[in-house]
């Protein structure tokens, strides 16, 4: 499950060691994660995960047992990406291993993206499984990168490596393995001191359209 540590002004929230999958459980860690780090300041966030998985998503084979909760799990999920959207703070994800569907989404939703360069991939799948973008999550994907790499990413499935992903824009840096979380750690320490509600308004600012339409499910 996940787990929240500190390093000075900057949280370092671990998603988990498994695949990481969005299980109504793993959704109330990460809010109350989210909300611890909320009430402190100066702050920053930094999203990682322990092993070969940053995270792949939604939680289908829950999903499968409880499609009668489809719409307000849908819901829920959306919401967090709205949070991290529009997070009162400066957000990295640091991305050690895989990050496919709505994980990746989860990593698209941060201010900015650390990715692995040797092994791991950034995959957006919904193409090869038959699930197709709700509103939101193709607004959201197509706030964050350029026309041309929201088309590739989003109609072909491609699995994107960390130099492949950082020259199509999906993340901002690929690092050795060993420095993803120091990388992502020291990229926002400097930003810690941000005014929090004038962060907040200014990402709401940029993203009205992406946040409605998460917020609409």
């Amino acid at each position: 499950m996940p787990t929240l540590t500190r390093d000075a002004d900057v949280f370092v929230l671990d998603l988990g060691d498994g695949e990481n999958r969005f299980h109504p459980d793993w959704l109330t860690e990460v809010e109350e994660a989210l909300a611890t780090v909320e009430q402190t300041t100066p702050r920053a966030l930094v999203t990682t995960a322990t092993g070969k998985i940053y995270s792949n998503g939604l939680d289908l084979e829950w999903l499968g047992r409880n499609g009668d909760q489809l719409t307000s799990y849908v819901g829920r999920v959306q919401e967090l990406l709205a949070r991290v959207l529009e997070f009162p703070a400066p957000t990295v994800a640091a991305i050690q291993g895989h990050a496919f569907a709505a994980g990746a989404m989860l990593a698209l939703a941060h201010d900015f993206r650390v990715m692995r360069a040797d092994r791991g991939y950034f995959c957006l799948p919904e193409v090869d499984i038959d699930i197709p973008f709700t509103p939101g999550m193709s607004a959201l994907i197509q706030a964050k990168l350029t026309p041309a790499a929201a088309v590739e990413a989003m109609t072909t499935g491609r699995r994107f490596g960390g130099t492949d992903a950082t020259a199509a824009g999906l993340v901002d840096a690929a690092v050795p393995e060993t420095e993803v979380l120091a990388t992502a750690v020291e990229r926002v320490r400097p930003l810690a001191a941000k005014n929090p509600r004038t962060l907040a308004a200014i990402k709401a600012g940029m993203f009205p359209e992406v946040l409605r339409a998460l917020r609409e499910a």
